[in-house]
């Protein structure tokens, strides 16, 4: 019998115990920090130079606070997964989901295999454009049962959306989060070396596409070939039995989903023109979900019920968020996040062009695991490895490369990435099947970024 992978919260409180246990090893650091103002926006910058040893500050009865105080770190965005969570029930108690999956089957026949393709170049490009990270998470309850009903599996779903967003977000050639921060701080013009971006993203987003449409096609000739096959099995039968009662599509389907659309559009308009964040989309998806119950007919208290069902299926969701929220919190109180910092960017000035370039990713590829928001870790660390990147002989545009290659594409796999547990949970897919799966496609894109940056670190790119 085969030996059973541990939960995703067995393994989000190993990895607190681990960082609370590195509390007790390593020294404690710090380095002195001011605000200025970047892109628009005061923030703390790292100053250069003064980092100083400090007493670390072991973490012992903190183990047991770290969740609680990473729920209340995290509180927006698991408010968000609640308010979704219940706002798409309602959708989907509404029918118009299923109702319109199976209208999509008819409509494409043997052309299904268009939708990977199409929806996953769009969802890079607003990965690409503006960011696009948080904003994906509700996609998996529209995109995963599409999938099933195709054909394909919960995995397929949740990379139309979840995965072609962080590899747009990760090759991002205007990303703001990422690509325009990084180069206020390190000096460089903003929306510079734009061509060279929008190539290494073409690379990227192609080579996801195709990863995913083999994947895709292997899962659909033989079901068994994919990793959730047993546990996908019982919600595609639920989905044809639903797309079976639900042949004929209503206008009150077609209203529903006009409403949907509508939470669609605010979404992308919310973000980009008057910088939405959590909260907005909170309510934006929580009044879809109230005008799609009306729409439909459905009374008040049935409404309610809707609501509530959906957003207690996902407090297993919102806990993990919560642990995952509670390592960082450990590394922090125990005074040792701003070491790990210090000893990685001296690693990294021992090398110059091409290997320095390389191992300044790698350090931003480690240094996620930590600190999985790009713009807090661009901050942090691009005043550090600015005046490395000048020692090393690799201009600061290649490190901004370097920086945003390694703080996007493992963000799809780590257990401290919100976005990823969150999505993983609304999708229902165990965070171990997902890793089983992920894993490989990490390997090819540590060897893009590493091959990316061969070219501007021997040429000087500016």
């Amino acid at each position: 019998m085969p030996k059973k992978s541990p939960d995703v919260f067995v393994i989000a409180f190993t990895l607190i115990l681990l960082a609370a246990a590195a509390t007790w090893i390593l020294p404690g650091g710090a380095y002195q920090r001011q605000k200025e103002n970047v892109g628009g926006t005061q923030r703390e910058i790292v100053l250069p130079g003064t980092y100083h040893v400090e007493p670390s500050n072991p973490q012992l009865g903190a183990i047991f606070l770290a969740p609680m105080r990473g729920f209340l770190r995290m509180g927006a965005i698991i408010g968000l997964i609640f308010i979704v969570g219940g706002a798409f029930n309602i959708l989907n108690d509404t029918g118009a989901i299923a109702a319109g999956i199976h209208q999509l089957v008819k409509l494409l026949g043997h052309r299904s295999y268009l939708i990977i393709p199409i929806v996953m170049t769009v969802f890079s490009f607003f990965g690409g454009a503006y960011g696009m990270a948080e904003e994906a998470i509700p996609f998996a309850l529209i995109f995963v049962p599409m999938a099933l009903a195709l054909g394909y599996d919960s995995i397929v779903g949740v990379c139309l959306s979840f995965v072609a967003a962080g590899v747009g977000f990760s090759a991002g050639f205007l990303n703001p989060f990422t690509v325009q921060i990084s180069q206020a701080i390190a000096g460089v013009p903003l929306g510079s070396g734009i061509y060279y971006r929008i190539l290494v993203w073409i690379i990227a987003t192609t080579l996801a596409i195709v990863w995913v449409m083999v994947y895709a096609a292997r899962v659909k000739a033989d079901p068994t070939r994919s990793v959730m096959y047993d546990l996908d099995r019982q919600r595609r039968e639920e989905i044809g039995k639903a797309g079976a009662e639900q042949v004929v599509f209503t206008w009150r389907h077609g209203l529903c989903l006009l409403v949907l659309l509508g939470a669609v559009v605010g979404l992308i308009v919310g973000s980009t023109m008057y910088k939405w964040y959590m909260v907005e989309f909170a309510g934006l998806f929580f009044a879809m979900g109230v005008l799609a119950g009306l729409a439909a007919g459905i009374g008040p208290n049935k409404l309610a019920k809707s609501f509530i069902t959906g957003a207690k299926d996902l407090g297993g969701a919102a806990l993990i968020v919560a642990f995952a929220g509670g390592i960082v919190v450990i590394l922090e109180d125990g005074h040792i996040l701003d070491t790990i910092l210090y000893g990685m960017a001296s690693v990294t000035s021992h090398f110059g062009g091409v290997l320095a370039a390389q191992a300044m990713y790698v350090l931003q590829f480690i240094l996620n695991f930590f600190i999985p928001s790009g713009s807090t870790k661009a901050v942090l660390t691009m005043p550090l490895l600015a005046p490395l990147a000048d020692l090393s002989g690799i201009t600061r545009q290649t490190l901004v490369l370097a920086y945003q290659l390694g703080a996007g594409f493992n963000s799809m796999i780590l257990p401290t990435s919100a976005v990823t547990v969150g999505t993983l949970a609304l999708a229902k897919i165990p965070y171990e099947r997902w890793v089983k799966w992920n894993w490989k496609m990490q390997i090819l894109f540590f060897a893009l970024s590493l091959s990316v940056l061969v070219w501007p670190a021997l040429t000087g790119w500016n």
